[in-house]
């Protein structure tokens, strides 16, 4: 077994405090990792993370994406499908979830961020989070989604509430499952009175896929649980670790003020430094061996997409924070038939808010003692970021 000195427990506060110095003793001594209280295996290394993923015959996501049971709220989401019904799904999906469709968003979220500035900047102060980061993907999604405005706070509260995991405890705290329930319940009645619409907008789009047999009702629905979570969770924390990094690497910004043609290289060094999606899981569908070690058909296996990106092996000088650095390779988004459909809007509110916040504030720094962590399984990034900046009107 591996060395039992190594320790990794991915629901563990003081974990996600600072993991990184635990991915690398990972990486050194224990990259094929088993953890026999938690149950589950865990991969370290790029080559090892990046063949797993590739190999969804072997690592499979149709058993689940996560390590924690989530029965509770499960429910088909292509994040959590095998081929053939993975392949149904996707390419539906992508049918509607069209480049042209991202890119028509383009000016409407600057249009946002600009607003969403507005309320805050002249004050000097403001939380990055729930003034701004928190906002700009939410409005994204419940647009493509057409949920009215009275709705959006309570959705943000119960995707929120969905991904918070308790300390050291791997399962679904009572709440979050009670939030999951909610939320599908939402989606459902919200279905319920759009189905006989004729609209142009993603859900018309696959509702009429429904009606032609591609997708079932329940596989919608999973759909817009995966938009609200994967989306809208995911964006706000790299926004968050976004203004973190930049105010704890000075030179970095200054680079991006004097060429602001770097902002959406910098944006991909943040996902390689400091992805918000540190972990996806998979289920083995045979033993496989690897580094002296036999992890066993049927076990999860947690691979761990932020330890990949900073793995020496592959990367040059990978603790070093690099806005000009080639980041071609990161697994940020993962890799191959799950490679994240949100992937191209993703980045495109990324880069559209740094540069509204770089052109608006430049000068903000973050407050530490304000910092508050998101305490989630396989999600990494911060609940509060409070920053201080010369005021703009």
């Amino acid at each position: 077994m591996p060395d039992d000195d190594v320790h990794y427990d991915p629901f563990a506060y003081a974990t996600h405090e600072d993991p990184y110095p635990i991915y690398q003793r990972l990486r050194d001594e224990a990259p094929a990792y088993y953890n026999p209280h938690l149950d589950f295996w865990a991969l370290s290394r790029y080559d090892d993370v990046r063949g797993a993923l590739l190999d969804h015959e072997t690592f499979c996501s149709g058993q689940g994406f996560v390590l924690e049971d989530i029965t509770a709220i499960a429910l088909p989401m292509v994040l959590g499908m095998d081929p053939p019904d993975h392949t149904r799904v996707r390419a539906t999906i992508n049918r509607a979830l069209t480049p042209r469709r991202v890119a028509a968003l383009e000016e409407p979220i600057r249009r946002l961020a600009r607003a969403l500035l507005d309320r805050f900047a002249p004050a000097g102060r403001g939380d990055v989070i729930a003034d701004f980061g928190a906002e700009l993907p939410l409005w994204v999604i419940a647009e493509l989604l057409r949920v009215p405005e009275a709705d959006r706070v309570m959705l943000r509260a119960w995707a929120d509430e969905m991904v918070h995991r308790d300390d050291k405890l791997k399962g679904l705290p009572p709440r979050s499952a009670e939030a999951g329930r909610q939320l599908g319940a939402y989606f459902q009645e919200m279905l319920r009175h759009r189905s006989a619409e004729e609209r142009d907008d993603l859900l018309g789009l696959l509702l009429a896929a429904e009606q032609r047999g591609e997708l079932s009702h329940l596989e919608i629905i999973g759909f817009c649980f995966l938009l609200i979570i994967a989306g809208n969770e995911t964006t706000t924390k790299l926004i968050g670790n976004m203004v973190y990094q930049l105010s704890l690497h000075p030179d970095q910004r200054r680079r991006l003020l004097q060429d602001p043609a770097l902002i959406p290289n910098a944006v991909e060094e943040v996902l390689r430094y400091e992805s918000s999606t540190h972990l996806m899981a998979r289920t083995l569908t045979r033993d496989v061996r690897l580094h002296g070690q036999t992890m066993e058909k049927g076990k999860k296996v947690a691979l761990i997409l932020a330890a990949a990106n900073r793995d020496g092996r592959y990367w040059t000088d990978p603790e070093v924070f690099d806005v000009g650095r080639d980041t071609s390779g990161h697994l940020a988004f993962g890799l191959g038939i799950h490679h994240c459909l949100g992937a191209s809007l993703a980045r495109l509110e990324a880069t559209v808010a740094l540069q509204e916040l770089l052109g608006r504030i430049p000068d903000f720094e973050v407050e530490p003692h304000g910092l508050e962590r998101v305490h989630s399984g396989n999600v990494r990034g911060f609940s509060k970021v409070p920053i201080t900046f010369t005021p703009a009107g």
